[in-house]
C-alpha cells in the first residue's frame, strides 16, 4: 500500500471544499454585497418569519416520534413542550420559555426514571 491518496478520498475532500466554499459565499455573501443589492418589500415582510420557520423546522421533528403502527406516540418531550408553549402564552419571554423547557424536561426524565 502507498502513502499516496486514493481517488476517493479526492472526491471526498473535493466535496467537502466545493461546499465549504458556497457555504462561506452564502453566508458572506449578503454582508458583502447587501448594500448593492436592495430587497423588495415583499422580500423584507418574508424575512421575517425566517427565525421562526426554522425554529419550527428544528423543533416540530424531534416533537413528532410517529411509530411505525401509525399514531403519534406519549413522549416527554410533547409534555415539556406543551408546557413550554404554555408559559409562552403567559409571559411572552423566550428566556423563560427555554428555561422552563429544559427544567420540566429533565423533571420529567428524572421523575419518569
Amino acid at each position: 500500500m502507498t502513502l499516496g491518496m486514493w481517488p476517493s478520498d479526492l472526491y471526498v475532500y473535493g466535496a467537502v471544499a466545493l461546499l465549504v466554499l458556497c457555504s462561506l459565499l452564502t453566508r458572506t455573501g449578503y454582508m458583502l454585497f447587501g448594500d448593492h443589492l436592495p430587497l423588495t418589500e415583499g422580500v423584507r415582510r418574508a424575512l421575517r418569519y425566517a427565525p421562526a420557520a426554522a425554529l419550527t423546522a428544528i423543533i416540530v421533528p424531534d416533537l413528532m416520534p410517529w411509530p411505525a403502527g401509525g399514531g403519534p406516540a406519549f413522549d416527554l418531550r410533547l409534555v415539556a413542550a406543551a408546557l413550554a408553549v404554555l408559559v409562552f402564552l403567559r409571559t411572552r419571554s423566550a428566556v423563560l420559555v427555554i428555561v422552563v423547557g429544559m427544567l420540566s424536561l429533565w423533571g420529567l426524565r428524572w421523575l419518569a426514571g
